[in-house]
């Protein structure tokens, strides 16, 4: 075989045990008995100790010396092995395995302080948490530790870059949001009980008006939402409060964007680097406009009006106060649970937090008090208890530090996509007014999700929308859609 052929084969049995990694993780968050804790750590370390000696084999440099590309697509490989085994290399056995091991554990004491309300059971282990990424961002870093971080979700970004964009974000979303909480317009909760079981059906209706392919998933329940695996195993998570319906319908349809995108990708790439979302950025572009653009749009939230009519009961508003309501602006404390005008703004204040983590600037000791702090200043509320502070996203506990940013960089990647799908694409609101997200889904498939890793972030988003991505048309597009909602 060609060095080409032998480094493919390599990176494939690598890539499969990634796949494995993945169902330990997502068996973790879904399955597994809680005394199984200690012992799927060890299971973990033990895998991810396999999967760095792989990815670090001194093989992989002789193969990519002598590999030659024929074309873009064994182009784009090389130059993704070759950035994997350049970062892996530069991280120590032992480091790998530690973290491995740690984020295993940490991730059962997160939940348990959650639900417990116990801070202080969570902050020892943060703080080592906090140690070896630190540890891990000196092994990586060429300069500014956080960008070492990141560059594993969004490569070729930086805090800087991401900085300005959200400065210039935070001033117009404040502006229209406080005009948006001056209106007469207020819609108010229903006040009902929504059975778990009836919930779970109509989100798997849900679901599958968006296009996610059950035969190659599944919906299960987590202590936070999430999406895992791809290709022919891509699976979906959601969690169901009994009083507030929207939690899990909403979250449902954004983890059906991530797992949509996973599921579109050319079938040739998979156990290659090029199988997978290219970024956390893009991925959340399909998750956010799945979500928002689409799923809280007024067509649809028409059809599902109807839907949730049907399974329970009146819900004592029309199809206009419904959209209202779905899209209604309020100063609450979860991110996952925010409105479209706040979730930046949510973004923006973890940003800031785990960007003075990493760098020192601000201990773990001292995180609550500075969350809480900051919480108060951008949001006019004071959090109450650590779940509605910084325990309610499992990130920081399993080492996700960097990924936070691609959250806000997916709904600029959203709006602009957004734009150039509807520029082309006739009768998106007409199939969704029925609840059916095919056409846009279609266009997405199409023009982005088939390519997976083809390209860089930035290319990937630029060549399906045919402008380089910039916050404008989300801000365009936030603006109308709340000035026509609350009468400004």
């Amino acid at each position: 075989m060609s060095a080409y052929q032998d480094l493919l084969a390599h990176q494939r049995e690598t890539e499969a045990l990634g796949n494995i990694a993945g169902l330990l993780s997502w068996d973790q968050e879904v399955m597994m008995p809680r005394g199984a804790a200690d012992q799927r750590a060890e299971e973990s370390a033990a895998l991810e100790s396999v999967l760095h000696a792989r990815r670090t084999d001194p093989r992989i440099e002789d193969w990519l010396a002598r590999a030659e590309a024929d074309d873009a697509v064994s182009a784009r490989v090389l130059d993704l092995v070759g950035r994997s085994y350049n970062r892996a290399t530069r991280i120590p056995a032992r480091l790998a395995t530690e973290m491995a091991r740690l984020t295993s554990l940490s991730q059962g004491i997160w939940a348990e302080a959650r639900a417990n309300e116990d801070a202080s059971a969570f902050l020892p282990t943060l703080e080592e948490v906090v140690r070896l990424k630190r540890e891990e961002a000196e092994c990586l870093s060429e300069g500014n530790l956080y960008d070492a971080l990141l560059d594993d979700y969004e490569p070729g970004a930086t805090s800087k870059e991401i900085a300005t964009v959200f400065d210039r974000m935070r001033g117009p979303l404040v502006e229209l949001r406080d005009r948006v909480l001056g209106s007469e317009v207020s819609p108010q909760p229903v006040d009902k009980v929504f059975p778990e079981n009836a919930q779970l059906r109509l989100a798997r209706k849900c679901a599958s008006a968006f296009g996610y392919d059950w035969t190659r998933g599944r919906l299960d329940m987590s202590v936070h939402p999430f999406s895992s695996g791809g290709g022919d195993d891509a699976r979906i998570t959601t969690r169901i409060s009994e009083s507030d319906p929207f939690g899990n319908i909403y979250s449902t349809i954004h983890e059906v964007g991530h797992a949509t995108y996973e599921q579109a990708i050319n079938p040739a790439y998979r156990f290659t680097p090029l199988g997978h979302g290219v970024s956390m950025g893009v991925h959340e572009s399909q998750s956010r406009i799945y979500e928002n653009q689409l799923g809280r749009s007024a067509p649809f939230t028409g059809w599902l009006h109807q839907r949730m009519t049907d399974a329970f009961g009146d819900l004592g508003m029309d199809t206009e106060a419904f959209h209202a309501l779905v899209n209604r602006v309020d100063m609450g404390f979860i991110r996952t649970e925010s409105d479209e005008l706040n979730y930046n703004l949510h973004i923006m204040l973890r940003f800031d937090l785990e960007r003075d983590l990493i760098s020192g600037k601000l201990e773990v000791a001292d995180l609550e008090e500075a969350w809480n702090t900051r919480f108060e200043q951008d949001f006019g509320a004071k959090v109450t208890k650590p779940s509605q502070g910084f325990l309610q996203d499992v990130h920081w506990s399993v080492g996700l530090f960097g990924y936070f940013p691609t959250y806000a960089l997916g709904n600029v990647y959203a709006g602009c996509l957004d734009q150039a799908m509807r520029a082309v694409t006739p009768g998106i609101d007409a199939a969704l007014a029925e609840g059916d997200a095919s056409p846009a889904k279609q266009w997405l498939d199409e023009n982005l999700r088939v390519h997976g890793g083809l390209r860089t972030p930035r290319e990937t988003i630029q060549n399906a929308c045919g402008f380089e991505p910039t916050e404008t048309p989300l801000l365009a597009y936030l603006t109308r859609k709340f000035e026509g909602i609350y009468k400004l």
